[in-house]
Parts: structure tokens; sequence; C-alpha cells
């Protein structure tokens, strides 16, 4: 759309959706980690809208908390999409008007663009956007004149023999010129057996008076697909997931098994990534060159580093340095920040914590709350007691210091630099720095005393 137009956005979001079986209002519902409406008003800001106002309904507040620089009209009874649109009347004026569905999450913006041109270019008052399906039943008919105008849109159960072989539906996406929609509005009647106002009845007053009606015609059928139940959800999330897929192999990307790959639609992953089977990436992440992610690795919200390799773990809210590895069967919890050429191994939970570059905690340890600095060696078993009942306290662990396997860091703690902790001790008070600390009983070899107490197992 070009800068000297003003095209309002008009996105219907006020049905219940009784056929999604749900508390969650229809549009809230997710694709690749996004709700449905998001897509829409998404789709509008990128084909170059001016300005886009939301019609709510069933679940306004749920719907508007999770919009922004979005205005909202309120419909307080679903009675038709004419009614929906009526709801918007004050912000219609004698610009554009796109009428958009919060439940059609496939539309491209470039449609969009290309029906505005469409619409520009031949002079019209309102544009249709349509497209051919093999089985039409239960769309609405498109029915041209001999210039290719739309002068009637026909609902089955109107449409006679001949209507009925017609294979171009309506997908109910329109662009008005707005002061004739604005018109055409107040003279919409309610006089059918459901009592509501429909949308498609303002063509048919544009054609009474004259208004010159066209269609634009898409080829992909998937852009105009509506969600209305768990179904039609699956497909659309399967569709937007094959999209998602595609984009990123075309960049750059290694997916070794797409059916097997599941990317959320706000990921960014550089080239010479490789993504193995069984992964799922969520949220924000950002994964860096080089890396290779999975097998049957989940990473939410997080910055993945150049050349990380992140194999059968979890990884949430966290950011990872160049070079690391993580896994396999780690655990990142919230709040981790890793440094490069670092290792966090197999059966390691971490959560909250500050990890430095070369850093190793190799296998079964529990990282809480802690700051473990450059070069330290975490053995196995090592704990980090951060939580007295009521508080969660910080345990810091120094550079290039060694803590030895089943050692326990009760904090509030403090390991100084280049010190070791003695396998088995239980540290309660800060290891001054190049210091050992010993914290467990000393050993005693009771001589004989298996024999004497009669537990001995005599050979069979």
């Amino acid at each position: 759309m070009n800068s000297t137009s003003y095209v309002l956005a008009i996105i219907l979001a006020a049905g219940e959706g009784k056929r999604m079986y749900s508390k969650k209002p229809k549009v809230l519902h997710e694709i690749c980690g996004k709700a449905m409406i998001e897509y829409v008003v998404d789709c509008a800001r990128k084909a170059g809208v001016s300005e886009t106002v939301v019609v709510v309904g069933h679940g306004a507040s749920e719907v508007k908390a999770k919009l922004d620089n979005v205005k909202f009209a309120y419909q307080e009874q679903q009675l038709g999409t004419g009614h929906a649109v009526m709801q918007a009347d004050n912000f219609i004026t004698s610009g554009l008007v796109l009428v958009l569905y919060g439940d059609t999450p496939l539309l491209n913006p470039e449609t969009i663009r290309e029906m505005y041109k469409f619409h520009q270019e031949g002079g019209f008052h309102a544009t249709i956007l349509t497209a051919e399906v093999d089985n039409p039943f239960s769309y609405g008919r498109i029915i041209r004149d001999a210039s290719d105008n739309v002068v009637a849109i026909v609902e089955e159960k109107d449409a006679d023999s001949e209507q009925r072989k017609i294979k171009e539906i309506n997908s109910g996406i329109y662009l008005f010129d707005g002061k004739f929609l604005k018109k055409a509005l107040k003279e919409l009647k309610n006089d059918n057996n459901q009592n509501e106002y429909y949308l498609t009845d303002v063509i048919k007053i544009f054609n009474d008076n004259k208004l010159k009606v066209g269609a634009y015609k898409i080829n992909d059928i998937e852009e105009i697909m509506g969600v209305n139940n768990r179904l039609q959800l699956s497909q659309a999330a399967s569709i937007m997931s094959n999209r998602i897929l595609e984009k990123h192999m075309l960049n750059g990307v290694t997916i070794i098994d797409p059916s097997n790959t599941y990317i959320d639609e706000g990921v960014t992953i550089d080239r010479d990534v490789t993504i193995l089977p069984g992964s799922i990436i969520k949220g924000s992440t950002y994964i860096e060159e080089d890396a290779v992610i999975g097998p049957y690795t989940t990473i939410s919200d997080s910055h993945i580093g150049k050349g990380v390799e992140v194999k059968n773990s979890v990884v949430l809210e966290s950011s990872i340095g160049e070079g690391t590895t993580i896994g396999p069967f780690a655990y990142l919890r919230p709040g981790n920040s890793i440094g490069k050429y670092a290792k966090v191994g197999d059966f390691v939970e971490m959560k909250n914590s500050n990890f430095g570059d070369y850093s190793k905690a190799s296998h079964l340890a529990y990282i809480g709350d802690g700051d473990v600095g450059k070069g330290v060696n975490l053995g196995c078993g090592v704990i980090f007691v951060n939580y007295d009942g009521k508080k969660k306290h910080r345990t810091k662990v120094e550079d290039n210091s060694f803590v030895g396997c089943n050692v326990n860091l009760v904090a509030p703690v403090v390991v100084g630099k280049n010190s070791y902790i003695a396998a088995g001790t239980t540290v309660t008070r800060n290891v001054p720095d190049e210091s050992l600390a010993i914290g467990r009983a000393r050993q005693e070899n009771i001589e004989g005393w298996v024999r004497r107490k009669g537990l001995l197992k005599e050979e069979e």
C-alpha cells in the first residue's frame, strides 16, 4: 500500500468460538507460539495499513491484553458480520477500509498489498478477496457480469442449480471505500431467519447504487482458511509450521527431519545451524551460526551462541555463550547466563545462575542461584544448597577453583579464587583464595569387626 492513502483495518474478533469447546476466546488459541489474532494484526501492519481496530466481544479483556498499538470497538451481542463492522463506525472515514477476521491466521501481507493494487487500478468501490475451490458447498458464490465485475454474492441456500456449479467463493475479506461503506452500513437490515446483519448485504447495496465491485482471486486457498475447531487449528498449525521450516531451510538452516521439528514463528536462526530430529524451539529464541541443536531438545526464549551444541536437553530463558556444550539430559531453568566454551553435562540442573567461560559441570550437579567464575570445575554430585526454607541465597565460586565430588555448598557462601574443596565436604563458611577446604569426618578402620559381629559370608 502506498504512503499517500489511508487504510483502516477492521479485524472482527468478537465471537466465542463455541466449536473450540474452550474457556479461552477462539482468536487467542495459538499456532506456532502465537495467538491467531496476533498473526492477523501483524499481517495488516506488514501490508501497510494506517490504523487497526479490533472488534472484541467474548473475552474482550483477554483479547485486549494480548494486543499492543491497536484500537478497539466492542460488540456486546454478536449479531452478524455487518453488525460487527457497525461497531467500528466511528473509526471509518473517507479512506479505505480493509475487513479481516481474527481466525484467519494464514493470510499473507503480500496478498493484501496485491488486493489493494487491484482495487486502486480497477477503480473499484469495493473489492472482495475470492478463491476457487473444488468443493464450494456451503460457501457464498461470486456472480460476475460480462465485464468481470461482481454483481452478487449468492449463498448456498439461495443458489439455483447453475449458480451452485460456480467454484469461485467469497472469503469474507473485503476492501471498501470508506465513505460508501459508512453509508451502506446505515442501510443494512436484519430481516432474515437469524435476525443478523450480514456484510454480504453491503455488496448488494453497492450494486443497487451502481458502485463498482471487483473480486481479486487468489490461488492459495489455504490463506483464507478460517479456524473454527481444534481439528482446523491443528491443520492451520501444520501449514504454518511448514512455512516456518521452509523459510529457515531456504535461509541456510539444516533441518534433518522437518516432520519431527517444531519451530515457533518468533524464532530467529542464523545460517549453518543444524537442527536434529525431535527439537522444539519456542518463543523469541535466537540461535547463532554453526550451532547444533538436538536431538530431542526443547529451547524456549533463549540466546544460543555461535557453535553451541545442545543435546537431549531443556533450555528455558537462558543465554549460552560461543562454543559451549550442553547435555545430554541437562535442564536449564530460567535465568542462566553461561559463558564461552563451557560445559554443562548430563543430568546437570541449573537455574538463575551465572557460569563463567571455560567452566565445567560435567555431570550430576545442581547449580541454583550461583555465580561461578571462569575456569571452575564442579565435580559429580555438587549441590548448591540455596534454600533455607524461607529464602533463596546465592553461592559464589570464584575463578579457577576446583570443587570435588559430592560437595554441598550451603549458601550464602563464597569460595575464593584458585581454591580446592575436597570431595564429600559440606561448606558452610567462606573459603579464602588459594585454600583447601575439608569438612568431613575422619575415617577410622575397625579391623575384624565383621567377623566379630557374625556378618561374614562364608564362601560356598
